[in-house]
């Protein structure tokens, strides 16, 4: 019986392909998974999705009219899923719960330096041949401080780089992290860690408890020079107070790999129309922004492990087996 897995990017769908190749047939499209496109899943008994896929009530409810019993999504949150509506609906939700974390971890330290070192203003200007230093200017790490807010696989990772770099450590998370420790790093409180730290980077889940994390209050705690990278999601941040932020003249530089309102737009060539998010709109016009869309897990090691794991998902759920990756039980 085919699978059909939605949002599909061109350099993921052979690897797609050939890990299904001996298990299951399997469809990949190129659009994303909404209350438009649910329609096509008809007469599917298993959908993929990916990260920023619409599987609210309305679109669950259209899945399961169709047939479909089983979601597999590939990414490790969830927080666009209705876990509710799956259970009423007697729907099983697979997500995968561990991919390379060096994959985040080493994207958001890429957008560190890129902010830090100016590298996006340097190349442009090197294309047209201007080779002035003027506003180039960064700054050392060695010696400062870094903020880890979450300390899970994927912020010591960070927390690893950011030790090799000679950097002091700060973290804030629910439960220390041992090997966090071991680095060196000193747990305090968040608004501590904000106003001590010349960067600060976000590797927690999204959750109710968890959004706007980053809030108006939170940004005026922090440095004026600090650099603030988000590679984790969108909603962790308060973009609108983020922006009021940055017309101040605040931070030497903000890295966002992630945008609370990025459905709709990521992953897809918005070039050509125009741009109704005016605060999107905005943000990319400050000239110590880079905004990359949500690519920070996008390595051949990653999105390997992930549709590895998206189909052990699917033969779990064709064999009644339970693990870890189930959100919703099976019915």
């Amino acid at each position: 019986m085919e699978i059909l897995a939605f949002g599909v990017q061109a350099d993921e769908k052979p690897l797609i392909e050939r890990a299904f190749r001996d298990q299951e047939e399997v469809r990949c499209l190129d659009v994303f998974l909404n209350a438009d496109t649910a329609p096509i899943a008809a007469g599917h008994e298993i959908v993929s999705t990916s990260v920023n896929a619409d599987l609210g009530a309305a679109v669950l409810e259209i899945l399961a009219a169709g047939g479909t019993r089983m979601v597999a999504q590939r990414s490790t949150g969830f927080n666009n899923v209705d876990l509710d509506t799956a259970e009423r609906l007697g729907m099983t939700v697979a997500r995968v719960s561990y991919y390379s974390p060096y994959s985040v971890a080493e994207f958001a330290w890429t957008l560190a330096m890129a902010v830090n070192r100016r590298i996006v203003r340097a190349s442009i200007r090197t294309r047209d041949f201007d080779f002035r230093l003027d506003g180039l200017m960064g700054r050392d790490l060695h010696g400062r401080t870094a903020g880890v807010l979450g300390t899970g696989k994927i912020g010591e990772a960070f927390a690893r780089i950011a030790h090799g770099f000679g950097m002091r450590l700060l973290g804030w998370d629910v439960a220390e992290n041992p090997a966090c420790a071991e680095l060196g790093m000193r747990y305090v409180p968040k608004d501590e860690l904000l106003a001590r730290s010349d960067l600060i980077t976000l590797h927690v889940p999204l959750m109710p408890e968890t959004r706007h994390l980053i809030d108006a209050a939170a940004l005026k705690a922090m440095r004026d020079d600090a650099v603030l990278i988000n590679s984790s999601r969108g909603g962790l941040i308060d973009t609108a107070a983020l922006v009021g932020e940055l017309r101040a003249g605040r931070f030497a530089g903000v890295g966002l790999d992630v945008y609370e309102a990025e459905a709709g737009l990521f992953f897809l060539d918005k070039s050509l129309e125009a741009v109704e998010d005016d605060t999107l709109a905005r943000l990319v016009t400050f000239p110590n922004v880079l905004v990359t869309s949500h690519q920070a897990y996008y390595t051949e090691d990653a999105v390997g492990q992930i549709v590895d794991a998206t189909v052990r998902n699917v033969l779990d759920y064709r064999q009644g087996r339970r693990s870890e990756n189930v959100l919703v039980p099976l019915s």
